[in-house]
């Protein structure tokens, strides 16, 4: 057993959100579905807790009821290869009600705050000629999905 498990509490939706996170990154699925018992807040046998994997990386989603939230302050950050995944992972994640927000940031349907991220971004940032780093941060903040092709042009 992973030592430290990130924990998502949602209102009612928690297996609605495994299922679309699970079908987004390949190497991912849900390992087990938890019952609300009878004489809970929740009617008996709809999903309580909900265990997946993300590339492998172990998550626990609960239906805890609507005093629950989430925040910008706590995201989840997708390390993509290329532009296409850029764009894929965008896509399905704003749809349906997801929220874009600055420099590859955004808000799916369930208020999960995401980062979706280039891995070359960091070497473009820390690049050794310092005008052109500042020229990558100066057009990644003009940015809501990052755009790799215009990052590495300018």
């Amino acid at each position: 057993m992973q030592k430290i498990t990130t924990f998502l509490t949602f209102d009612s939706q928690a297996e609605e959100a495994a299922r679309l996170y699970t079908s987004l990154f390949p190497g991912s699925q849900i390992t087990s579905i938890t019952p609300y018992p009878a004489g809970t807040p929740r009617p008996a046998g709809s999903a309580m807790v909900v265990q997946f994997e993300l590339s492998g990386q172990p998550y626990i989603a609960m239906n805890g009821g609507p005093h629950f939230g989430f925040s910008a302050g706590i995201s989840l950050c997708v390390n993509c290869e290329s532009q296409a995944e850029v764009d894929k992972v965008w896509a399905t994640l704003t749809a349906d009600g997801g929220e874009e927000g600055q420099c590859g940031w955004l808000t799916d349907k369930f208020g999960v705050s995401w980062q979706v991220v280039p891995t070359a971004l960091p070497r473009l940032m820390s690049s050794p000629d310092r005008e052109k780093a500042g020229r990558v941060a100066a057009a990644l903040m003009q940015m809501r999905k990052i755009d790799l092709n215009v990052l590495e042009a300018v």
